[in-house]
Order: structure tokens, then sequence, then C-alpha cells
């Protein structure tokens, strides 16, 4: 398979993706995987529960002092959550 061949092949899929309204969802998905990877495994072991509703990332967490210190640096994470998915999935993050 050439590279173009592939290429094409991935714009069709997003393609099919955006047309089926499951390109966000997707997306989410992806966003919510990359949370390890973005803040590190000591952060993402104080992590109870995550989930998206309306672009915001509801994070919960087992620490008050992480809380604190992730709530400071917060437009940072958002930016880099949503490049390491390729979108903007969410707009804002909110520590519980």
């Amino acid at each position: 398979m050439k590279r173009n061949d592939a290429e094409q092949i991935g714009d069709m899929i997003r393609k099919f993706f955006r047309q089926n309204a499951l390109e966000a969802p997707l997306n989410e998905y992806r966003l919510l995987q990359a949370w390890k990877d973005v803040v590190g495994p000591a952060i993402n072991k104080y992590t109870t529960n995550l989930y998206i509703k309306n672009q915001i990332l509801y994070v919960h967490l087992a620490s008050s002092v992480l809380r604190q210190e992730l709530m400071m640096g917060r437009e940072l994470l958002v930016k880099n959550l949503n490049k390491q998915v390729g979108a903007q999935v969410i707009v804002n993050i909110i520590f519980r």
C-alpha cells in the first residue's frame, strides 16, 4: 500500500466518523486515554474518575494539595490534552 493510499483511507474513515456523528465521542475517548500520558503516572495514581460533559473535563482527585496544583496549571493542561488528541475536545477542566 502506498502512502497516498493510506492517507486516502484515513481521510475516508475520518469523513465516515464525521458524517455519522462519531468523531466527537471518539475524540473524547482518545482524550480520556491521553490523560495518563499527559499528566504522568504519579498524578494519574490520584485520579479516581474522569468524564467529559459539554466540552468540560471533570477530574476527581484523591489529593486536595494536588487539586490545588493542577488548578493553577489548568490552561496548559487543556492545551496539552487537546494537542495530544489533535482536536479541540475540551475548553476547561474542573477538579473535584
